[in-house]
């Protein structure tokens, strides 16, 4: 079974681990989102930072708008947090961004163990 995104998502975690190398764990999580804006730039990998989305309920758009961390190479979500461990609860905010871009695919990222763990997500 063929991985979805594969070359983009290895960049993407590579840029990653280099930014959780060079860190390592302890900082917030808008630290990480700052150090991995300059990781992308360093190595070329095109990003948004921040998008916001709209949320419709019966063709209403809802007042909320869901903003992901990062949208990477136009295709990925990459949700990122700096905990304990990762729940169940960020899995689900991860596939509620893919169902409301229509993104297939996310990586939800964290930086707060003492190894980088991340999970591949797919809508």
């Amino acid at each position: 079974m063929e991985l979805v995104f594969k070359e983009e998502s290895y960049k993407i975690i590579g840029a990653c681990m280099e930014v959780h190398n060079e860190l390592g764990k302890g900082f917030n999580e808008i630290v990480y989102k700052d150090a991995l804006e300059i990781e992308f730039q360093l190595q070329e990998i095109p990003y948004s930072r921040e998008i916001l989305f709209d949320v419709f309920y019966k063709g209403h758009m809802l007042k909320r708008k869901y903003c992901a961390d990062f949208v990477v190479y136009d295709n990925i979500i990459l949700e990122v947090k700096a905990i304990g461990s990762l729940d169940s609860g960020n899995i689900k905010q991860t596939l509620n961004y893919l169902a409301v871009t229509k993104i297939q695919l996310g990586l939800l990222v964290n930086f707060g163990e003492d190894k980088l763990k991340y999970q591949r997500i797919l809508l």
